[in-house]
């Protein structure tokens, strides 16, 4: 059984840390930085998440943004990434996450996020959200 419990979870959370890091003055900065606009397909529930980082804007569904990077996983490995329970990288060789475009541009981001696992596991305990926490 999936973690979450439909795609309004994930753009919630995964989303909600995602506008997180645009609007913080330190980090903010250095994700408008890569230019990247990244699209992240879930499944298990489905949703899209497109994140341009350039424009400072998390878009969730449909969307006319032309993302230069894409990666592609269930919702469960997204949580537990921002759980830091999993290395992008590793996840990539073993298949539990597919990517297009220029990955380097991604693994680039990720010191960054790591920054926000800290936000994204106090977020769900301030909801009671041990069920994603333990996932």
């Amino acid at each position: 059984m999936p973690a979450f419990k439909d795609d309004a979870e994930i753009y919630d959370y995964i989303g909600g840390i995602f506008e997180q890091g645009l609007a913080d003055a330190e980090l903010g900065p250095k994700l408008a930085a890569s230019g990247v606009t990244l699209q992240i397909t879930y499944t298990d529930p489905d949703a899209v998440l497109t994140i341009d980082f350039a424009g400072g804007k998390v878009v969730s569904g449909a969307t006319d943004l032309q993302p230069n990077v894409e990666l592609f996983m269930s919702a469960d490995t997204g949580n537990r990434f921002w759980l830091g329970k999993v290395n992008l990288s590793m996840a990539m060789a073993k298949g539990q996450v597919r990517a297009k475009g220029p990955v380097s541009k991604i693994l680039k981001l990720v010191p960054a996020a790591k920054a926000l696992f800290p936000a994204y596991q106090q977020r769900l305990d301030a909801d009671g959200r041990t069920d994603l926490i333990n996932a």
